[in-house]
């Protein structure tokens, strides 16, 4: 009964209610949409690396060793010596090691040296391994490896040919034009800074570099073996012991023939996103202002009404509706505006994220579930009731008032 009369006394005010409806759709769904990106952002950060025990490399603090070895951001300090990298295959419970070479890129894309033991080994996500949508790893020389967003934004096909760059601008005045790649495979998205990267071997890394008379020399006579790098800017271990982290950490900080520097990969992300914790805190206060607004805005329309609903008051007090029930009426009124503004802010941002999601992952590299049904949702829905509920309840307490003078009058 107090459901079918609060829809009708809302249906009989529909500009004031559908204008308050519209304000509280809006910041809901503002709410609603940065908190799921924060937790799917977390989540993007967190599944770019998977398996990995240790990241080596030369000492620079956590934070940049995580940075340019895994997100391809910023610069080495320095190199570690491939006897060094060498040395971490032959330690006890090390079950495989992934070296990473950086300094090339490729049209604005990091280029990436590493041997076929990267696409063996390394892991995103749940310990996802990484498929080919088209084509193979390399296996020759001057071949080449894209990830997913490299080929799709540049329009590459199996068999073009592409010309790396020294440096890492998008803009290089001195290209490797005398050793042009071949591109052999193309990656599966992964929503990692693997879509952004191009992938060589570590031999490849050291041809480009050479003199082209050199270069045709070592070629001619297969003698790859002299392409052996001197030095790597980074490395990935895995355990077959998770027990030997720490104790093979320690060994690799107190190295005495290179130095050395290995960070666990958990504990740098966790310092990372404690660095972007303020940026998560703004977008969180901004979204909460905005609520704040429409609620203002709902306590608003509530009280403007009670003017116009004297005489309804007087003919519910006049069939018997006690002050209580006018005063659960109001409340009932507001929640309502809210149960609809809450599953419409769900729909809205659910439908919005699956039109919008190949743009963000071409673009952004953000790949975002459309289930925005998560605890943290649920719990911010149970909030928002709670803040309705206590914005109603000044416009209760005077419909409550107007309920007590009709009983007198």
């Amino acid at each position: 009964m107090l459901r079918t009369l609060a829809w009708q006394s809302l249906r009989s005010r529909k500009k004031t209610v559908v204008l308050t409806f519209l304000s509280l759709l809006v910041s809901i769904s503002v709410l609603i949409a940065v908190e799921h990106l924060r937790a799917e952002a977390k989540e993007s950060f967190n599944r770019s690396i998977s398996g990995t025990d240790l990241i080596v490399g030369a000492p620079s603090g956590d934070l940049n060793l995580l940075l340019y070895s895994i997100f391809r951001m910023g610069n080495p300090t320095n190199n570690i010596r491939f006897d060094s990298y060498e040395m971490l295959g032959k330690q006890k419970n090390v079950a495989w090691t992934i070296p990473i070479s950086l300094g090339d890129s490729h049209r604005g894309y990091r280029v990436l040296g590493t041997s076929d033991s990267y696409f063996t080994h390394f892991r995103y996500g749940e310990k996802r391994s990484l498929t080919f949508s088209n084509g193979q790893q390399f296996n020759n020389l001057f071949e080449v490896v894209l990830g997913a967003e490299v080929a799709t934004s540049l329009a590459y096909a199996i068999g073009d040919k592409i010309v790396i760059s020294h440096g890492i601008g998008a803009t290089s005045f001195k290209n490797h034009d005398n050793a042009p790649f071949v591109i052999v495979g193309i990656l599966e998205p992964t929503g990692t800074p693997v879509d952004k990267t191009v992938h060589v071997s570590l031999e490849a890394i050291e041809a480009i570099h050479l003199p082209p008379s050199k270069l045709n020399s070592i070629v001619e006579q297969q003698r790859f073996d002299l392409l052996k790098p001197t030095a790597i800017t980074a490395a990935l271990v895995g355990l077959d012991n998770k027990f030997a982290t720490f104790t093979l950490q320690r060994k690799l900080n107190n190295y005495n023939d290179d130095r050395l520097m290995a960070v666990l990969p958990g504990v740098a992300m966790m310092q990372l996103w404690q660095l972007m914790g303020n940026i998560e805190n703004l977008l969180r206060v901004i979204a909460f202002l905005v609520l704040l607004s429409s609620l203002f805005g709902l306590t608003t329309m509530l009280i403007a009404s009670m003017n116009e609903r004297s005489i309804e008051i007087a003919v519910l007090r006049t069939l018997g509706a006690s002050p209580i029930t006018i005063f659960q009426l109001i409340v009932y009124e507001a929640i309502l505006i809210a149960i609809l503004a809450f599953l419409s802010a769900c729909v809205l941002v659910s439908t919005s994220l699956m039109a919008l999601s190949d743009w963000l992952a071409s673009t952004y590299g953000l790949f975002l579930s459309a289930n925005i049904f998560s605890q943290e949702v649920l719990i911010l829905g149970a909030f928002i009731f709670l803040a309705v509920v206590l914005a109603a309840i000044a416009p209760a307490i005077e419909a409550y008032k107007k309920a007590l003078q009709a009983q007198l009058s």
